[in-house]
Order: C-alpha cells, then structure tokens, then sequence
C-alpha cells in the first residue's frame, strides 16, 4: 500500500499501551513464540501483502454474510454502513501486512491498544465519525474470528508456497500472532482482569 488507510495512526504518536513489554514476553511465551516463528511471520507478510485485498474479500465476505457479525457496521437505520466498513477495511488490509512486517515494540504495542479502544465502547465509531446503533464489538465476535481469520490464511500463503513444512510454518506463525493480537484488543475489555 503506498497510501495510509483512512484513520490509520500507527506511526502517530499514540499513548503508551498499559502492557508492559514483560507482560508482552509473557504473552509471546505463552503461545510459544520462537525466532523461526518471526522468520515465518515475515516469509508469510511477503506472499500476503500482494494479496491482502483477496485475503480481505474472503474475510468481508464472510462477516458480510454473517448477520451478527456485519451488524456492528450497520448506521442507525440499521442497514451495514457501506463507507464505514469500506474505512475499516483498509485499516485491516494494513494490519495484515503490519502484523508480519512490524516488530512487536512499544509502538506496535500501543497500536494494538488503539485497536483494542477502537473496539470497545471508549472509542468505537470515533475513528470514522460513524453514528453506528452498535456501541462496541462484542469482545466474544472478535475473539471468535482468530478461527477464520487463521484458517482461511493457508489457501493465500500456498499460492506461493508449496513445501509443506514452510506453509505449516507460516500458518503456525501467522495464528500465533492473530492470537497475541486478539488477546491484546481484549485487553480494554477486561480492566484488572486481563
């Protein structure tokens, strides 16, 4: 992408995230998180980012055709915002390629609490001035996506890939991040608790 997604603020200057970077090791070590990994990660980012717009074709439309899942998209009148979700998808396109290229670093770090906050009623429909019925994402729906966002990620990355062991690689990697990423957007969600 040679253009920042609408609302994209990853290299603004964001407030810290309350995560500390131990509490990020810890979580990085609790899904098993190696250096082959991020070589898998960063191999996975160079076959996705030339794909990132089908890979985000087959994701809208699943969540498209998914009643309460596009439901968070929809204005006041209830019917799904389409410049809204138009807006989000290309901050989502950039996750993915953001998710393989970017180090997880404080900046990365405070991204994902951005992210998190812009789920959660503290900040949704902020970024896109959107007067949506919905006033969060349910945190069950975001975390219940870790499933398809990981298993339809294979059938892109074996367009380039066709050594099996790499794409279980890629994959293992890919989902081990999906699922750091997700845990950190929850972390707004659950307060002390997270």
């Amino acid at each position: 992408m040679t253009t920042a997604p609408a609302g994209y603020s990853f290299d603004t200057d964001l407030p810290p995230s309350p995560v500390t970077r131990e509490q990020l090791q810890e979580l990085l070590t609790d899904v098993m998180w190696t250096d082959a990994d991020a070589q898998a990660l960063r191999r996975a980012g160079e076959i996705l980012e030339p794909q990132v717009s089908d890979v985000l074709d087959a994701w809208y439309d699943f969540i498209g055709s998914t009643p309460h899942l596009v439901q968070v998209f929809a204005g006041t009148d209830g019917q799904p915002d389409t410049d809204y979700l138009g807006r989000v998808r290309g901050r989502f396109e950039q996750w993915v390629i953001d998710l393989c290229k970017r180090p997880f670093d404080e900046q990365w770090l405070a991204y994902q609490e951005e992210i998190g906050l812009r789920h959660h009623p503290t900040k949704k429909n902020q970024t896109d001035g959107v007067d949506s019925a919905w006033r969060h994402v349910p945190m069950k729906d975001m975390l219940a996506l870790v499933v398809p966002v990981t298993l339809t990620i294979r059938d892109f990355l074996a367009r380039e890939e066709t050594d099996r062991a790499q794409l279980d690689a890629m994959q293992n990697a890919w989902f081990k991040a999906v699922t750091v990423t997700l845990v950190l957007w929850a972390r707004p969600y659950a307060g002390e608790l997270w």
